[in-house]
């Protein structure tokens, strides 16, 4: 019998995988021995001894490839780095149908969210413990719902969907006038090129002004609030009313047509215009071009705050310097090259009632802003904070809020039992709502003329199903609270509801009978199968219409399940 001896097992060197993690190899020499099914044969010492060699002398060239692996992850480490930069400020977007978009992507996308952040853990900790340096860089990815939530806001839509047919429309009949002005066909358009520019000014304001939306959705209501009105008539109604920011896009743009062509005829007859007009028209035509390009949907929803200020201060100012060039042409004699400002002349010009109007439209609403006392609080989990303010209202209306009113203004959705008060729940997702948990005001500026959303024009339905995850169920607890011509049935899906909403709004939808409310608790039921869900209820409902108020990728997926299914549904479209 031939003896065995012990097996030894060896450290040769230091090694990296390809992920980067530091290990150290080991050969055990027992996988190296000649094995026979009968006996076993000792490899002779000086054999051993060879192969060790062997081994040792590769050990140059794993050097070199560590050197060569290091210098790629370290490359790939300045391109995240770079990367993060870029999305570091989380989105967050506004739709004047639906206020503030609640961001609680964990009760629909958990399962994602956790992956990418395992994946973020374990690649920083590999370049921990494999860079040299005693500081080493660590790496940290954009959460991958961070980069699917963007690209659901910005490749989500159809190249074909309503707001882009109404923006397409608004601009090819711009065009077209444009185009006949240009080749002489269309006269008036030609001598009156900045009265067709102050006329899309006047139009793009308009559908973005609230009074001016509250008043359409209220006669709306009146005129197609019927049983007999048919449901698919009603259908186009609301996706009409849900896009009308295609039109205000599209009139913006053809704004800057005009003005365009306007200056072209300035430059064309010289010796009729003075340079003071010239050099105003141009500086209206920079003002709109910054106030379209801030409003880029890239720009706008990387950096909200940067498109608002730009938005509003160009457009005020470039409305300010409308009013300058209305007073220069009407005034300007050429004859005499010089000013001789009558009112019989002033009043005759179209531009100036147009801007008239404009100027009403927009400093309506800011004459009901006040600073009013507010009563703030935070639940347990300050993930959240609700805001109550005195005066009953109406379900389906929202709501704006600000510490700032000429930076920023957030709208969000109103829960009240319509008597005395009613509640703001705002979820902390974004620097100005995560200021409301970190530091609760006592006063804060208001627009006490609250507007209308889509989830107002609930009513004209007969029967509807509401379905919210995380915040977003503030559009659609007055429904529970209140009576409505609709029928409707609420679904929210949330995690730790009593701890992360608080105990109110908790004994709100515990009181709520269960035809009336689903309500699913991740923490507690685990992940749910939010479309199977949706779909059963509505079909279990009889509902003729399904709103959805969630993150952008949930929206999408139950929008789409629900109009695949047969089911009219609707929810944000994040338009620009």
């Amino acid at each position: 019998m031939v003896e065995q001896k012990n097996i030894e097992t060896r450290p040769l060197f230091p090694c990296k995988s390809c992920r980067g993690v530091s290990f150290e190899m080991k050969v055990n020499i027992d996988k190296l021995l000649i094995r026979n099914t009968s006996t076993v044969k000792i490899v002779p010492e000086e054999k051993k001894h060879n192969i060790i060699q062997h081994f040792s002398g590769i050990l140059p060239k794993l050097a070199k490839a560590r050197t060569v692996l290091s210098r790629r992850m370290s490359w790939t480490r300045r391109l995240s780095g770079a990367y993060q930069t870029m999305s570091r400020s989380r989105p967050i977007s506004y739709d004047h149908s639906f206020g503030q978009l609640p961001v609680d992507d964990d009760e629909i996308d958990e399962d994602d969210s956790a992956r990418g952040t395992a994946e973020n853990n374990l690649f920083s900790k590999a370049n921990e413990e494999s860079d040299p340096p005693a500081k080493p860089a660590t790496v940290r990815h954009p959460p991958r719902e961070a980069r699917s939530r963007l690209n659901t806001i910005l490749l989500g839509q159809s190249w074909f969907s309503l707001y882009k047919r109404l923006f397409a429309v608004s601009l090819l009949i711009n065009l077209a006038f444009l185009i006949l002005a240009i080749t002489g066909q269309f006269n008036y358009a030609k001598s009156q090129a900045a009265l067709f520019s102050v006329a899309n000014i006047l139009m793009a304001v308009l559908i973005r002004n609230e009074v001016f939306l509250y008043i359409v959705f209220w006669l709306t209501l009146k005129i197609f609030g019927h049983s007999w009105i048919p449901q698919l008539f009603k259908n186009y109604v609301t996706a009409f009313l849900q896009s009308l920011g295609g039109i205000h896009s599209g009139c913006g743009v053809s704004s800057v047509m005009w003005v365009t062509y306007a200056i072209e005829q300035v430059l064309t007859h010289r010796q009729f215009t003075s340079d003071e007009i010239l050099g105003v028209a141009i500086a209206i035509l920079v003002l709109l071009v910054f106030s379209c390009l801030g409003a880029f949907p890239l720009i706008r929803h990387l950096h909200h705050n940067f498109f608002e200020g730009v938005h509003r201060f160009s457009g005020w100012s470039s409305l300010a310097l409308v009013w300058v060039f209305i007073f220069l042409s009407a005034s300007y004699d050429p004859l005499a090259k010089s000013y001789s400002v009558r009112a019989s002349r002033l009043v005759k010009r179209q531009e100036l009632w147009y801007a008239a109007v404009t100027t009403f439209m927009i400093i309506l609403p800011w004459l009901t802003v006040r600073r009013t006392h507010v009563e703030t609080v935070i639940p347990q989990a300050r993930n959240n904070s609700l805001l109550n303010f005195s005066g009953g209202m109406k379900p389906g209306i929202l709501a704006r809020i600000s510490r700032s009113p000429l930076k920023e203004w957030h709208a969000f959705g109103i829960i009240s039992d319509g008597k005395k008060r009613h509640t703001i729940l705002a979820g902390a997702v974004g620097d100005f709502t995560k200021g409301l948990v970190e530091d609760p005001p006592s006063h804060i500026w208001v627009r006490s003329f609250h507007f209308a959303g889509a989830p107002y024009l609930v009513n004209m339905y007969e029967r509807a199903v509401l379905v919210a995850t995380g915040s977003g169920i503030g559009v659609y607890m007055s429904f529970l609270l209140q009576q409505t011509r609709a029928d409707c049935h609420v679904i929210w899906i949330a995690k730790s509801i009593r701890k992360s909403y608080g105990d109110e709004i908790f004994q709100v939808v515990s009181d709520t009978p269960p035809y009336r409310c689903t309500v699913v608790d991740t923490a507690v039921s685990g992940r749910a199968k939010t479309t199977e869900i949706v779909i059963n209820k509505a079909r279990e409902w009889g509902a003729q219409v399904v709103v959805v108020t969630s993150n952008p990728s949930g929206t999408k997926q139950i929008v789409g399940a629900c109009r695949k299914a047969g089911i009219a549904a609707y929810g944000p479209i994040w338009d620009s």
